[in-house]
C-alpha cells in the first residue's frame, strides 16, 4: 500500500488515543491514517510533529515510549510544560495536552536520532532516568525484555502523581530485570502504597546499593542538572564514560563540557575574549595560542571556515562534529535547538563555499542557506555569522 506522505516528508497520524499517565504526562497513540505501515523505530528514537501556531507551524519532537514491535501506531508520552507562575510556556505539550483530543489529525515525520539502544551487544543495561526522560528507556525495556540481558532500570521523580508508566515497567520486571524508583518528597499516599524504593535522591550510595559491580552500558535521560549529576556519580562508580549513552530534551549539550569547571588561576593573559568564553578548555598555552590568527584578515586557506560576522575564522579540522561545534568551540554563540537539522532554528547565509549534510536536514533550507547542525565545509566556507 501506497505511503500517504505530506509536504516534505511528513505524513498523516490519526490520534488514536488519549491516555492520562499522571498528573503531568499523557500519552497520545498515533496511527497512520491511510493505515499503511509504520517508519522503523528504533527503541529510544523520537518522531516530529508539526505543531500549528498563529504563524508558521513549529516542528516539536518527542521520544517514542511504546514497544518499537507495535506495528500500527507510535505512542508517545508528553509532560505539559509550565513556566513561571504557572504560565504554560510548551508551545507544542500545551498544545497536545489542551487542544488534541481522539481521532483529530497530526502531521508526523519519521523517527530519527542517535540515541537508541544497541541491540547487539550483550552487555548488561543499565536505564537511568529523572522526570519525563524515563519515555525512551520504557521503549528500549520492552526491546529488552526477552533479550536475556541483565536490566536495571532506575527512575527518579517528584513524587507518585507525577510518575508515569510505573505500572506498565513493573509488568517487564522478571529474574533479569529489576526496577527501582526514588521520589524526592513521596507523599502519605505513596508511604501507604510502597510506590518507591528509595527517598531523596539517586546518590552515590544507592548506585552502588542497587548495581552490582559489572561491565554495564549505560542510557541517560532527564532534566540537565540530573544528568550532569549522574553522568559524575556513574563515572565515580566505575563506568566508563564511553559506555554511557544519553540524550537532552531541548537544546541538545555536551555533559564533558557541563562538568568541567573553569581553572580561573591559569587564565592566559593573552588569550581573546573568544578563546576565555570556552569554559572547558583549562590549559592557559592553549587558551594564549588558540586564538593566534583567528581574525581573518587574507584568503582563507583550504580548510577554513570564516564566520564573517564576528571577524573571526577557525581551521576544520575534523575534530569539531559540525560547522555549528566549530563556531562553538571558536567562542562563537549561534542560535541552535535540535541540532539534528530538524528545526532549522540554526540557519544562516552561505556567503561563499560549499557544505555536505552528514545528516540529511528534514527539511531541506533554501538556496544560499545552510543549517549549521548538521553539515560540514568542502574546502573554505565564510559564514554570515
Amino acid at each position: 500500500m501506497a505511503q500517504n506522505l505530506t509536504e516534505k516528508g511528513f505524513r498523516a497520524f490519526r490520534v488514536a488515543k488519549k491516555v492520562v499517565e499522571s498528573d503531568t504526562i499523557t500519552s497520545f497513540h498515533l496511527a497512520p491514517s491511510d493505515g499503511a505501515l509504520l517508519w522503523e523505530v528504533k527503541a529510544g528514537q523520537y518522531i516530529t510533529l508539526r505543531v500549528p501556531t498563529a504563524g508558521d507551524p513549529v516542528l516539536k519532537t518527542y521520544s517514542v515510549s511504546s514497544d518499537p514491535s507495535q506495528a500500527d501506531q507510535y505512542r508517545i508520552s508528553v509532560k505539559r510544560e509550565a513556566g513561571q507562575n504557572g504560565v504554560p510556556d510548551g508551545i507544542g505539550s500545551c498544545w497536545l495536552h489542551d487542544q488534541v483530543n481522539i481521532g483529530d489529525t497530526i502531521d508526523v515525520a519519521a523517527p530519527r536520532g542517535a540515541f537508541y539502544l544497541d541491540e547487539v551487544s550483550t552487555r548488561p543495561v543499565v536505564l537511568l532516568s529523572g522526570g519525563v526522560g524515563l519515555t525512551p528507556m520504557v521503549s528500549m525495556l520492552h526491546r529488552l525484555r526477552d533479550s536475556g540481558r541483565d536490566v536495571y532500570f532506575l527512575h527518579a521523580c517528584e513524587n507518585g502523581r507525577v510518575h508515569a508508566l510505573r505500572d506498565e515497567v513493573l509488568t517487564c520486571v522478571n529474574d533479569r530485570i529489576s526496577a527501582r524508583f526514588v521520589y524526592r518528597t513521596p507523599d502519605e499516599a505513596d508511604r501507604a502504597a510502597q510506590r518507591f524504593d528509595a527517598q531523596g535522591v539517586i546518590d552515590k550510595a544507592f548506585l552502588q546499593n542497587n548495581l552490582p559491580i559489572d561491565d554495564y552500558e549505560v542510557y541517560l535521560c532527564g532534566p540537565t542538572p540530573f544528568m550532569v549529576a549522574m553522568y559524575q556519580l556513574l563515572q565515580d562508580v566505575g563506568v566508563p564514560k564511553g559506555r554511557i549513552a544519553y540524550e537532552f530534551f531541548g537544546k541538545a549539550k555536551s555533559l564533558d563540557q557541563l562538568l568541567v569547571k573553569p581553572d580561573i588561576r591559569k587564565a592566559a593573559s593573552r588569550a581573546a575574549p573568544t578563546i576565555q568564553a570556552l569554559t572547558f578548555l583549562t590549559d592557559p598555552d592553549a587558551w594564549a595560542a588558540a586564538d593566534e590568527g583567528a581574525k581573518h584578515t587574507g584568503t582563507p586557506s583550504q580548510g577554513e571556515v570564516t564566520f564573517r560576522k564576528s571577524s573571526t575564522s577557525a581551521e576544520w579540522d575534523g575534530f569539531a562534529g559540525s560547522l555549528l561545534e566549530l563556531a562553538e568551540n571558536a567562542g562563537l554563540n549561534p542560535e541552535f535547538s535540535c541540532r539534528s537539522g530538524i528545526c532549522n532554528t540554526c540557519k544562516c547565509t552561505l556567503v561563499s563555499g560549499a557544505v555536505e549534510y552528514f545528516e540529511e536536514p528534514l527539511i531541506r533550507p533554501e538556496e544560499g542557506q545552510v543549517l549549521i547542525c548538521c553539515s560540514r565545509p568542502k574546502g573554505a566556507v565564510v559564514l554570515d555569522i
